[in-house]
């Protein structure tokens, strides 16, 4: 029993390690991006009033509604039309095969994932957005504290080989960004999209790919297996499977493209040996396109 424990115990001391490093690069990364204010907190744009909702820890009490309030034993807060549009959520594939990479200079991919996510975590919150996860885990909030918050989240990893998009919790109006391999389960990815549409959601998708998943440089014998362990293929002849290969990523790729255009969402895929830098002005510069 002691031998689990002290398992549990030193992953967990590596995952909190990985905080303070991955919020000095996120905030470096944010740093080279000089962008400008982003959002739409301008006076007198988009004042009208959206709906009341719970008093949530991070609220100022500036914004109780406490006529709303004095009906019953909560405190609610008067949520108007632009505070919605400025609420950005984030869903980082945290599955076992983002934690790949082909070759040691290389970062895995949910190494460039969560550098990016953060990233632009940064620059949203420091132009006056309100930013969070999908799931309910972390609710959209503002401030310093929240990058903290993001980080730890952020870092956090499921023991399956694909994770399906955390669909719950979608913001109506709000605005998304999703990063993942996307080599998973389709259905679940559509789903995700097609209820974040019906919510009046709209954002962004990025594929994350190592260089070795888009070209499939093997050859020979090969022993292909997942790194969460539950698939595993060996074969004498891996370049009979490239053409094979190719095409099926193709296909996934038109599929995805194709269902990011019917969803009103933006499609982009972003190869881990291409700079940080590029895959982060992308997302920031779509988010801009999101809010219409």
């Amino acid at each position: 029993m002691t031998q689990p424990i002290a398992h549990l115990k030193a992953r967990a001391q590596n995952e909190a390690s990985r905080f303070p490093a991955l919020l000095a690069r996120a905030e470096h990364l944010a740093g080279t991006v000089l962008l400008g204010e982003h959002g739409r907190r301008r006076a007198g744009m988009g004042d009208d009033f959206w709906q009341y909702r719970p008093l949530r820890a991070g609220d100022s009490l500036r914004d109780i509604d406490w006529r709303r309030s004095a009906r019953g034993d909560e405190q609610f807060v008067r949520e108007r039309e632009w505070q919605i549009a400025q609420s950005v959520q984030l869903w980082v594939d945290a599955g076992a095969s983002m934690r790949f990479a082909s070759a040691d200079h290389l970062p895995q991919k949910d190494d460039r994932a969560q550098l990016v996510a953060l990233a632009v975590s940064i620059l949203l919150l420091r132009g006056g957005e309100r930013v969070g996860l999908t799931g309910g885990y972390l609710p959209p909030q503002r401030g310093d504290a929240q990058i903290m918050r993001l980080a730890q989240h952020l870092s956090e990893e499921s023991p399956d080989d694909y994770a399906p998009p955390a669909a719950q919790g979608l913001i109506p109006h709000a605005r998304a960004v999703f990063l993942s391999d996307c080599l998973g389960d389709i259905d679940a990815m559509k789903a995700a999209l097609t209820k974040a549409a019906d919510r009046g959601q709209r954002g962004v998708l990025m594929m994350v790919l190592d260089p070795a998943e888009e070209s499939f440089p093997y050859r020979g014998r090969t022993l292909f297996q997942s790194i969460g362990g539950s698939l595993q293929f060996e074969t004498l002849k891996a370049s009979d499977l490239r053409e094979r290969y190719l095409e099926r990523l193709a296909a996934r790729k038109d599929e995805l493209s194709q269902l990011c255009r019917l969803t009103g969402w933006q499609f982009f895929v972003h190869h881990t040996d291409q700079t940080a830098q590029s895959a982060l002005l992308w997302i920031y510069r779509a988010l801009d396109g999101a809010h219409g």
